[in-house]
């Protein structure tokens, strides 16, 4: 096999190419075939079996897997053994047993992010129930495995990922920020997220202190209404 095995690269102009980092399209070798993304303990073996090329390709900030090229034979026998281990008994009670940690894991994030969102509100004890209204819509949204937002990174503590998921469910529902023509100039797009983010915050504050904040509550509207807090 050629140096370039077990490297990565993006996906080629033919079907059965792919373009190293420095530009060069490298034909897949006879008798290989591309495995599709999708079965992670498929791919971790074949990966591990022997030389491969990963193929990837980056959109905007995120990278997206776009297969691995390896043996067909070694492809077909890693499947089979799979297969085989994944007809067991003892299989699928390993299976059940990852479920039910990943939902209790997956639960309890839940009620810390809650929480946390209450504690990032901080509302005055006569916006409690709309505290709690924003605290459960923002968690719905943020929470689900998969969801790709804000909540499921682990870059940033807790507390800042409720901060930011309040802000960023704010921009969409409180503001007009969706139907915005922004200019598309470099950063531009930043510096209105920052303002709306000034403004969600100084909205925030008014129901921190207790203010009275208008007809034109614009989180009473997000929230449809359901109740009138110190908006009138």
């Amino acid at each position: 096999m050629s140096a370039e095995a077990n490297h990565t690269y993006t996906p080629g102009p033919p079907p059965n190419t792919v373009r190293s980092i420095d530009g060069k399209v490298l034909t897949a070798p006879e008798g290989w075939v591309l495995l599709p993304p999708g079965d992670a303990a498929l791919t971790r073996r074949v990966k591990s079996a022997g030389d491969h090329w990963v193929v990837a390709e980056k959109k905007g900030r995120k990278v997206f897997s776009r297969g691995v090229w390896a043996s067909s034979a070694t492809n077909e026998r890693i499947r089979a053994e799979l297969k085989a281990e994944r007809s067991t008994e003892g299989h699928a009670k390993r299976i059940e047993a990852v479920v039910r940690r990943r939902e209790k894991t997956q639960g309890q994030y839940v009620e810390d992010f809650h929480g946390a969102v209450l504690t990032f509100l901080a509302f005055h004890p006569n916006h409690a129930d709309l505290a709690n209204q924003i605290a459960q819509v923002v968690t719905s949204h943020a929470t689900p495995v998969g969801s790709g937002t804000v909540a499921r990174t682990k870059r940033i503590p807790v507390d800042q990922r409720a901060e930011a998921a309040v802000i960023a469910w704010m921009r969409h529902q409180t503001t007009a920020y969706d139907s915005m023509a922004i200019p598309r100039v470099r950063g531009k797009r930043r510096e209105v997220r920052r303002m709306l983010a000034r403004r969600s915050q100084e909205l925030l504050d008014r129901y921190r202190r207790d203010e009275a904040v208008g007809d034109d509550c614009q989180l009473m509207k997000a929230l449809g209404g359901e109740k009138r807090s110190n908006c009138d």
